[in-house]
């Protein structure tokens, strides 16, 4: 072969070589989507792939609420306004607990306490997908299952997917994972999963015309059962039962007796007997905590896929748009050639952040009652605004557990309910 054929016949193998993108992910809900999204706008090539085929598909199990540390992807995606046009709430909250209500409210002389948004999947997975296939970059794929995943030397350059018109490939040179809790990538790549028990069930329904007090969301911590009530778009309110599995036989012989007694009963219940239900009673059984390690050679997880947590904390919604971003910011400057390696290591090492949220979650999963320091906490922030606010900081992660539980903060709980008891004590000697 002389050295024009020669170098001709290189040029043709790179070019076969080549990927067809520069990333594919699997998934095109919030995850995926918003990842594709912040990827193609950084100049990265994106198929998103979605196994089903409707494009107004979206996730029925869920809470629906988007919490506040995802305000700022929110923003960045530029869905502000197309939500509030939606009719998404503010998602302000508060929580009942047996020494009385935490209702965090912003300082008179401070800012408005952080929020994010109550929105039904049903209108925020169509919206944001639409946004994902008008995004100049993104190819989305409606259709296209992932069956296996392309190895070379050790690492994953692209993807086999099933689609309508029949078996196809795509190479790329990160393949995401934004598939959910069982996700396919994870389990082609070999990534391992950590389960940990929930030993807690769940069921949810939507209704309306249910006002709630103040016009917010509310959350029962009963000890160890739990429920809620979330103020969404259209007028619809989202309820969801949260009990101990020990319940969980006498529940299912009257699903719907069950669920409305078990909200009857609350302390300041809605008025659930006046609501229409316009939906379905769902639920799981059995919804264990998983974890996984978010990079593999060529892979990345985000979303339900690296993290899932207990659903009664609402975290899922906000940590799959932050993963999203974390992925964009890490990788998107090295996916045309650069080391992605060390970008994926990086991705890796911010989305380790959630681990201690995920601990502390596993722990309550066990369904037991509060321990010290949680009714050292709860029942001075019941007492406190200060400590209300900071509540609401954590439920809305948008500071950590070592933030949460500072030395500091222990310290004020305890004089708090200190003084509490000492005026308590006065009253009665009166």
């Amino acid at each position: 072969m002389t050295k024009p054929e020669s170098a001709a016949h290189d040029a043709a193998v790179r070019e076969d070589a080549a990927p067809d993108y520069d990333v594919v992910i699997s998934g095109a809900g919030l995850a995926g989507s918003a990842a594709a999204i912040l990827l193609a706008r950084r100049g990265v090539r994106v198929a998103l792939l979605e196994r089903r085929s409707d494009p107004a598909a979206y996730k029925v199990l869920c809470t629906h609420s988007i919490t506040a540390n995802a305000y700022p992807v929110l923003d960045e995606l530029g869905l502000v306004p197309a939500l509030e046009k939606a009719g998404a709430l503010h998602n302000d909250a508060r929580w009942y607990t047996r020494w009385g209500w935490i209702e965090p409210r912003a300082a008179a002389d401070g800012p408005e306490l952080p929020y994010g948004y109550n929105i039904r999947r049903s209108v925020l997975d169509p919206l944001i997908r639409a946004r994902a296939a008008e995004t100049p970059g993104v190819d989305l794929l409606l259709g296209h299952q992932v069956t296996g995943l392309i190895r070379d030397a050790g690492r994953t350059v692209g993807v086999r997917a099933s689609t309508p018109q029949g078996e196809r490939e795509l190479r790329a040179r990160l393949v995401v994972g934004a598939d959910g809790k069982d996700s396919a990538v994870a389990e082609l790549a070999g990534v391992p999963s950590r389960q940990f028990e929930n030993a807690r069930f769940g069921y949810l329904a939507h209704f309306r015309n249910l006002p709630l007090h103040g016009g917010v969301g509310q959350t029962w911590f009963l000890d160890p059962d739990m429920a809620y009530a979330f103020p969404n778009d259209d007028g619809v309110t989202v309820l969801a039962v949260v009990p101990d599995k020990k319940w969980l036989p006498a529940f299912r012989k009257d699903l719907e007796g069950s669920f409305l007694d078990f909200f009857r009963a609350l302390p300041e219940a809605p008025p659930i007997d006046s609501a229409e239900r316009v939906s379905k009673i769902i639920g799981t059984v059995n919804y264990p905590l998983h974890s996984r390690k978010p990079t593999a050679p060529g892979v990345a997880l985000i979303g339900d896929a690296a993290l899932t947590g207990d659903p009664l904390w609402g975290v899922g919604c906000g940590w799959a748009l932050e993963s999203a971003t974390w992925l964009a910011e890490a990788v998107a400057p090295a996916v045309a050639g650069g080391d992605l390696d060390k970008s994926l290591a990086a991705y890796a090492r911010r989305h380790g952040r959630l681990q201690g949220h995920q601990r502390l979650a596993v722990d309550f999963a066990k369904a037991r009652p509060f321990n010290p320091m949680e009714r050292l906490i709860f029942s001075a922030a019941a007492r406190d605004e200060s400590l209300a606010r900071h509540m609401h900081l954590f439920a809305s992660r948008l500071i950590g557990p070592l933030q949460f539980l500072a030395p500091a903060i222990v310290a004020k709980a305890a004089v708090v309910n200190f003084k509490h008891r000492r005026t308590a004590a006065a009253r009665s000697a009166q």
